[in-house]
């Protein structure tokens, strides 16, 4: 199979279509998650095993960020877009035709490989726009990843109540497969290749890893991100054991967060521009930690409900909104030649954090503890997240940027 990018189409993709790209990273991470619980018992193992499904997709997920950006920068990216997205249409089929969970859990972390729709939407973008306005712009196609989301385990929980849990890796399949036929006829390549090896490629690593700047957006992304990556991996069993909840219902309340990171998107989109990244990743890790703030007194008092612990997610959702797109344009920002390969480096920063944080979250919490040891996780990661951005504004503040 050869994947050419002068084949069908040499102008720069849609919004549509980057939007695209970017939800259905997000909706393969999260739409089966109310289903967890009962796939557990459908493969006669523990909840925590299971809960595996999300820690290892997130840590499989960091480790290819690292090789699509370097790879991206040398073949462009519609090819590896293409094989990507192929890729992924069959280890969605593995998951659904696994016979145990150690099949089921290798397909899933094969699934991970959906993460080029991420990595590479995002730095088409920054190939067409300079920082602030890749900002905007990123805001707007990340606020896809919010829409998909945002609705996914909502649908997840009415699929797996109706259909069982399969359906919930059918739909991604049928919407990858769409967006296969989409990307080949929409997505003209952004940047010229490189011209360089692979391993030249790699070599410039360090020139990313030395930079304050860089390791400082990436690690307010990280850390803004990881309250919710610490609410992914423990939010479902919250939901069920502590409060409850149905399968369906959990997907009606896990959306929440979504709901903010929407509003929070567009809010960068809309004024990234005016006020400039570094305010706007300081506003959102502010929110995010509000957000947990309000859940954890609420619950410390006893006066936790599962309508107060995932309303209050919307202000983690929100301050993740404006801080990750105005964070991610700043990494790419640091060596717009090495944009693909920031963005790549930048997620896997995020998403091994969110591996981590995730399966901790899972590994915390019991019914006697309730969900007071995820709060804590949650908001250790956003006063973290916090001290990062406040370092990029004191580091260009002494370069006099």
């Amino acid at each position: 199979m050869q994947f050419r990018t002068s084949a069908v189409s040499r102008t720069p993709p849609t919004i549509a279509t980057l939007v695209l790209l970017s939800g259905l990273s997000a909706l393969s991470m999260n739409v089966y998650l109310p289903s967890m619980p009962n796939m557990a018992v459908y493969f006669e193992t523990d909840y925590r095993v299971m809960q595996l499904s999300v820690a290892l997709y997130l840590l499989v997920n960091a480790v290819l960020q690292v090789l699509i950006g370097p790879v991206a920068d040398k073949a462009g990216r519609r090819p590896v877009l293409m094989w990507g997205l192929s890729l992924f249409l069959l280890a969605t089929l593995g998951c659904i035709y696994a016979p145990n969970v150690e099949v089921f859990l290798a397909f899933r972390m094969c699934q991970a490989i959906i993460v080029v729709g991420m990595v590479l939407s995002r730095a088409a973008v920054r190939d067409m726009y300079d920082q602030d306005q890749a900002a905007s712009m990123i805001g707007y196609v990340t606020m896809g990843m919010a829409v998909v989301p945002m609705i996914g385990p909502a649908i997840g929980g009415v699929l797996e109540e109706t259909f069982g849990w399969k359906a919930n890796f059918w739909m991604p399949f049928a919407l990858g497969a769409l967006t296969l036929i989409l990307t080949y006829r929409d997505f003209g390549e952004t940047a010229a290749t490189s011209g360089k090896t692979l391993l030249q490629q790699f070599r410039e690593y360090p020139e990313l890893l030395t930079s304050p700047r860089f390791w400082g957006y990436s690690l307010s992304s990280a850390f803004s991100s990881g309250a919710f990556f610490a609410y992914l991996g423990g939010a479902p069993f919250v939901g069920t054991e502590v409060f409850g909840l149905s399968a369906a219902q959990v997907g009606v309340y896990f959306g929440a967060p979504a709901l903010g990171y929407f509003f929070g998107n567009f809010i960068s989109g809309r004024f990234s521009v005016r006020f400039g990244v570094n305010r706007m990743v300081l506003w959102g890790c502010l929110l995010n930690a509000v957000g947990v703030i309000l859940s954890a007194s609420l619950v410390l008092t006893g006066l936790g409900t599962a309508i107060s612990f995932f309303g209050l997610m919307t202000f983690v959702g929100l301050g993740n909104g404006m801080s990750i797109p105005n964070a991610t344009s700043g990494a790419l920002s640091v060596r717009p030649h090495l944009a693909a390969t920031a963005s790549g480096l930048s997620g896997a920063i995020m998403l091994g954090g969110g591996a981590a944080l995730s399966a901790l979250a899972g590994a915390l919490l019991t019914v006697e503890t309730g969900a007071m040891p995820l709060l804590w996780l949650m908001l250790i990661t956003a006063i973290l997240a916090i001290c990062a951005i406040n370092a990029v504004i004191w580091r260009e503040k002494q370069l006099g940027l």
